[in-house]
């Protein structure tokens, strides 16, 4: 469960705004150079290490799984990821990891929900946790990939029930990918951002102790040309609304340092019933989970069951009420 701005990208930006001199007040052409800089460092391709492949995988947690291969929805590059199969069951989770992180980081989490019944599908987004070395963004070209991840969820399991949890920019993710894609029954959102142009500029500030607001509009030209996309295009708190009638599920550790939990409360008060919040005292960036592991287990894989009990009720319901109607034939 990565963090938004890695230790290694913090010292770099540090040392690029001492350079540039804004630390101590520099230049119109120093702010622009900053810009330039994080807009690279945030979209940039990072080099393979020889221990990437060393990770943990779903057989050390003694699940059944499989390495599965599948499109993004564009097509024009393959997602890797992991399939544990409950052949018996329609219902599904699929996780999505944080910002240059792995399938790897959810291992723990994926194992509770296969144990608990459920299908369960990870997958790396590209140039994050799998082929390394390709360009990315911030929640932005990310979202496809997991569209790529949905379609291969029905093709796998036709009619699923499909729930969604993410992690840092995986819950921005899971909740703009899902406000667009109505076969996601749940959503659970663990350290969301509310939006691009707000945990971008609070940690630039965090690192360089300046507001780092003017840097990140700034860098928003960069993007653009660097990797096609402005902050205003992730939006999470704008689109989040659109989840209802779905339920939605917030988490967010109160002890957050890397996006505020605020961020939380400001999603959870754009979104519509029905929902919840879990602010989680003393937690840091995605750390609730690492609280009391049993204890957050038991209260996602709760928050499923009762979301897709639901969605069977209401489809019954709605049966029901198709069979009562008249026929267009009838007196």
């Amino acid at each position: 469960m990565s963090t938004v701005v890695p230790l290694v990208w913090a010292r770099r930006i540090r040392r690029a705004a001492e350079i540039a001199g804004l630390v101590t007040g520099g230049t119109l052409l120093s702010a622009f150079g900053l810009a330039y800089f994080v807009a690279r460092v945030l979209t940039g391709p990072r080099r393979p290490r020889p221990t990437d492949e060393y990770i943990m995988t779903p057989f050390e947690t003694g699940t059944d799984f499989e390495e599965v291969v599948f499109a993004s929805e564009t097509g024009d590059h393959s997602i890797q990821g992991w399939w544990f199969p409950r052949p018996e069951s329609r219902e599904v989770i699929v996780g999505c990891t944080g910002y240059r992180g792995t399938k790897a980081e959810l291992v723990g989490i994926g194992a509770a929900f296969w144990r608990a019944g459920f299908n369960v599908l990870l997958f790396d987004y590209y140039g994050h946790g799998a082929d390394r070395g390709a360009p990315v963004t911030l929640a932005y070209r990310e979202v496809r990939d997991f569209f790529g991840a949905l379609d291969y969820v029905e093709q796998r399991v036709p009619q699923a029930k499909i729930g969604v949890i993410g992690y840092s920019m995986g819950a921005a993710v899971a909740i703009m990918g899902s406000a667009r894609r109505q076969n996601v029954r749940a959503v659970v959102a663990d350290s969301a951002f509310a939006t691009h142009m707000d945990v971008v500029s609070y940690n630039v500030a965090r690192v360089i102790r300046v507001s780092g607001r003017p840097i990140a509009a700034l860098s928003d030209i960069f993007l653009e040309r660097l990797a096609g996309y402005r902050g205003a295009d992730v939006a999470p708190e704008r689109d989040v609304a659109a989840i209802a009638p779905r339920p939605l599920l917030i988490i967010h550790g109160t002890a957050d340092d890397m996006i505020p939990v605020s961020h939380a409360t400001r999603i959870y008060a754009a979104a519509r019933e029905p929902k919840e919040i879990w602010l989680a005292e003393g937690a840091g960036h995605c750390g609730t989970y690492f609280l009391d592991r049993q204890a957050y287990c038991d209260r996602v894989v709760a928050f499923f069951r009762r979301a897709f009990e639901r969605d069977t009720a209401d489809s019954q319901a709605a049966l029901e009420r198709s069979e009562q109607l008249p026929s267009e034939h009838s007196a």
